[in-house]
């Protein structure tokens, strides 16, 4: 569809932010004047968001955060779109903007060295590189960097359990990557304390590495934590690697299970999804939790009454002096 009025942000910042539940409260406000919808983190170490709207109202959004020096170094994805990519907004306080349970590490004192898009490419040449994907393994399944190194963990908070799985890589260049680069920012640091003494992160992830350098040798699709699910980054010599979860074909088709209670991430080709009712197993096809399916296997939380203004202390006192 070439009609893409909306732009989709992913962005982070690692900044020190003083009383950030106060913080939380006025870029909360902030998206709600300019019309955006996602999720965003707010903590004392910095800012995490992804989030869309009309371009003009995320390039304001853009212009506004960057106006504050504690965010000036701020680098923002910027993804077209035909439409929202969410269907609601959270700005929420959390004691980290990503979970990591590194409560010890912080970036803004060491991590690991940039490595620019453009770099990359020429370092993946080079045998004395490798490249560690700090993903969860159904992100990594679905893509990854050809040759890549993947931990065999569900979430980020079990890598520092994986690390010991990387030690006969100590005297190589150990790259780290993920999706935007939040993670690494954190895991290069924590292989440094490791006794990692090479060791570098991808800035920006795979996302700025395939809107820059055309995404070669990023072979299969990245998962995207909005309403597509998993996107397209290789343009130039694009593979397909990962199997429909069902009958092992070679499908990209990535979705989550029609069962609610089960909600699995796996790519489904289309034949099983038909099949299967958008279903990962016979037990989810006939559990009576299963959902109304849809050959996207995309299910936003039902809006139940939600209300985007709810937590708008402006709102509040424009009632009250009403």
């Amino acid at each position: 569809m070439d009609n893409k009025e909306y732009y989709i942000l992913l962005y982070y910042c690692y900044t020190k932010i003083e009383n950030p539940e106060a913080f939380r409260e006025e870029h909360h406000q902030l998206c709600l004047d300019l019309n955006l919808r996602g999720r965003v983190i707010v903590a004392e170490e910095g800012l995490n968001g992804t989030i869309s709207g009309l371009k003009k109202d995320c390039e304001d959004y853009m212009e506004q955060v960057k106006s504050d020096e504690r965010f000036a170094t701020i680098e923002f994805k910027v993804d077209e779109h035909h439409e929202h990519a969410f269907q609601k907004l959270h700005v929420r306080y959390k004691p980290e903007i990503v979970h990591s349970d590194l409560a010890t590490v912080d970036p803004l004192t060491r991590t690991g060295k940039y490595v620019e898009p453009h770099e990359l490419k020429t370092m993946m040449e080079d045998e004395n590189v490798v490249l560690v994907d700090m993903r969860s393994n159904y992100e990594h399944e679905l893509g990854r960097f050809k040759g890549a190194i993947t931990l065999d963990i569900d979430n980020f908070r079990d890598m520092p359990e994986k690390v010991s799985d990387l030690e006969a890589y100590k005297g190589k260049k150990v790259v780290t990557y993920c999706t935007g680069g939040i993670k690494c920012e954190k895991a290069s640091a924590y292989l440094i304390e490791q006794g990692f003494e090479d060791v570098y992160q991808l800035h920006g992830g795979i996302i700025k590495y395939g809107l820059e350098q055309g995404g070669e040798n990023f072979e299969g699709k990245c998962y995207v934590f909005d309403s597509r699910v998993a996107v397209d980054v290789n343009k130039v010599n694009p593979k397909v690697i990962s199997k429909c979860y069902v009958c092992g074909t070679t499908s990209d088709h990535m979705v989550n299970c029609a069962n609610s209670v089960c909600n699995r991430h796996v790519p489904i080709c289309e034949s099983c999804m038909e099949k299967m009712e958008g279903c990962c197993s016979d037990n989810c096809k006939s559990s009576p939790e299963k959902r109304e399916w849809n050959m996207e296997g995309y299910y936003p939380t039902k809006l139940n009454g939600y209300n985007p203004y709810k937590d708008s202390k402006r709102l509040k006192k424009e009632k009250q002096s009403q």
